[in-house]
């Protein structure tokens, strides 16, 4: 049983018209989230969304998120993303109702596999990929790793060490969210930490315990043309870390942006959609 939330996937079970929109491979718009039990769980769970026109053919962007989230935390960016890309939204494993493979041990290398096997499943052979803190370092290893199925890279936000956030601890998710945060912002990304899956939230923590992707190499190996954003004034995040892991990138650049937020991807939504949206609109040109 699947829960993608994709028209496509309706599309396919309905016979002929089906195969025949698959074969030319046109993307149908996107329906509304259908509601999903909290409980249920499967192999490599994504969510899909596209809200341009049925007939276009559009570009992939993979959307990884970080530790105590799931894909749904992504919701600010979908509206003015999904018009442009096809968007692929991974619960990364033990986390929302992706299920933890057998035998898999955590590790950013391992998470980044795990991402291109939903890019398997979803039928992307390259896509843009797009990470926000533990998210933006399993996108940076992913393009590392896997250099032909990344077409570009965006880093939302840099990676630093697990950060224990309970429920209620408004002020260091303040230090999260920035000092603009509003009162139901921060209940709500408590509420999500507090009800996070536990061996999921392990996992990632013990894959982020012990990396430096500088002195491993992998921000060296790094091809795809890349743009990191930052925020100017975070307490958990300065911009001096963020330009020293972009500059060992080769083609990156460096965009901050006026918040004293670390989650800017939740935070600075917009201001972080228009950004990427610059960038990836400027490769296309290119």
């Amino acid at each position: 049983m699947s829960f993608q939330i994709s028209r496509r996937d309706l599309l396919r079970a309905g016979g002929g018209t089906a195969a025949a929109l698959a074969a030319r491979r046109v993307f149908a718009q996107s329906v509304p989230v259908r509601s999903i039990p909290k409980d249920y769980k499967e192999d490599l769970f994504y969510r899909e969304d596209w809200l341009g026109e049925p007939w276009r053919k559009p570009e992939t962007a993979v959307l990884i998120h970080g530790n105590d989230e799931s894909s749904t935390e992504w919701y600010a960016w979908v509206p003015r993303m999904a018009r442009e890309y096809r968007l692929i939204r991974p619960d990364l494993p033990g986390l929302g109702h992706s299920k933890i493979p057998s035998g898999f041990e955590y590790s950013l290398s391992s998470l980044a596999t795990f991402v291109t096997q939903v890019m398997d499943k979803a039928g992307v052979e390259s896509a843009h990929i797009i990470g926000a803190k533990t998210g933006a370092s399993v996108a940076m290893r992913l393009a590392a790793d896997h250099p032909r199925r990344t077409r570009s890279l965006v880093v939302a936000g840099g990676p630093v060490l697990p950060v224990n956030i309970e429920n209620p601890s408004p002020i260091p998710q303040r230090d999260r969210l920035g000092s603009r945060a509003s009162k139901e912002l921060v209940d709500y990304w408590n509420q999500i930490f507090s009800t996070a899956n536990h061996e999921g939230v392990a996992g990632l923590n013990k894959a982020m315990s012990n990396f430096d992707l500088a002195k491993e190499g992998v921000l060296q190996r790094i091809t795809a043309p890349t743009l990191v954003i930052t925020g100017d004034q975070s307490k958990m995040h300065s911009v001096e870390k963020a330009r020293a892991y972009q500059r060992l990138i080769p083609n990156s650049r460096l965009v901050v942006i006026q918040s004293d937020a670390y989650h800017i991807a939740a935070a600075n939504a917009d201001e972080c959609v228009t950004h990427t949206l610059a960038f990836l609109r400027e490769l296309s040109k290119s």
